[in-house]
């Protein structure tokens, strides 16, 4: 895999909502989860974000619809490498350079080392035809930052350690998260075992059921609250929507 922004060495972010980040690594853009519309199937969003240029590739953690939205990645363009989970190259029929990656696969984007790691989530499209195995990931250039995806606690955490900069899911996009996702004190008892030097709260606040009102901010409150308690050496960064970081 090839390409570049070309906007210079050094780590910059910038959160567009949910689980979607723009990641400049050493010069190399590299985009999680793009879902950029204003309505997918019920949830919505208060407006359509634009996006991204120059990306050198795109990660996807999994194949549900709040991270894997075929308009979004088209909007990016079609000859945009995609990464993917094992399985899902069925689903993004038409793009030009798909990759099917499992736990333990290492992929390098102009220069940026990719580890593919595990996720304890149920990935597959709708919840029904073949499980597919949903995954993280850890970018290596200058910083260690490490994207989840959509996942809950799992030991291999600590093997991920340690870490410039951790993207946790906090909440979702309804009243409560179940099993396979991260709340936010269950996102605070991953600090222990993942020791990122900054942690930023994502996956929460964005998208909201059609006629219920928004999500609060309080989620990525409660995450800081409760990193304080349960790993007080991490900076917690809450970002508001379009919000940017440089490391």
């Amino acid at each position: 895999m090839g390409g570049g922004n070309g906007s210079g060495a050094g780590t910059r972010l910038r959160w567009l909502g949910h689980a979607t980040v723009v990641i400049d690594v050493d010069g190399t853009r590299i985009v999680t989860d793009p879902v950029l519309r204003r309505r997918i199937l019920h949830l919505r969003r208060d407006a359509e974000v634009a996006p991204p240029s120059d990306v050198a590739a795109i990660l996807v953690s999994h194949l549900h619809y709040d991270h894997l939205d075929l308009p979004s990645l088209a909007r990016i363009g079609v000859g945009t490498p995609i990464v993917i989970p094992r399985g899902g190259k069925r689903i993004v029929r038409g793009f030009e350079s798909v990759t099917e990656v499992e736990p333990g696969v290492v992929l390098n984007v102009s220069g940026v080392r990719i580890r593919v790691v595990e996720a304890l989530h149920e990935g597959r499209r709708r919840n029904f035809g073949a499980p597919i195995r949903a995954v993280g990931y850890v970018l290596e250039g200058s910083h260690r930052i490490y994207f989840a995806g959509d996942t809950d606690l799992f030991d291999g955490m600590r093997e991920l350690a340690p870490l410039d900069l951790a993207l946790l899911p906090v909440w979702g996009w309804g009243p409560k998260v179940g099993a396979g996702h991260l709340d936010p004190e269950r996102a605070a008892a991953a600090l222990p075992m993942l020791r990122p030097r900054i942690a930023v709260p994502i996956h929460w606040g964005t998208y909201h059921v059609i006629g219920s009102a928004p999500a609060s901010g309080e989620p990525p409150q409660v995450f800081a609250a409760a990193a304080q308690r349960a790993a007080p050496e991490v900076d917690v960064r809450v970002l508001p929507l379009g919000g940017a970081l440089e490391l």
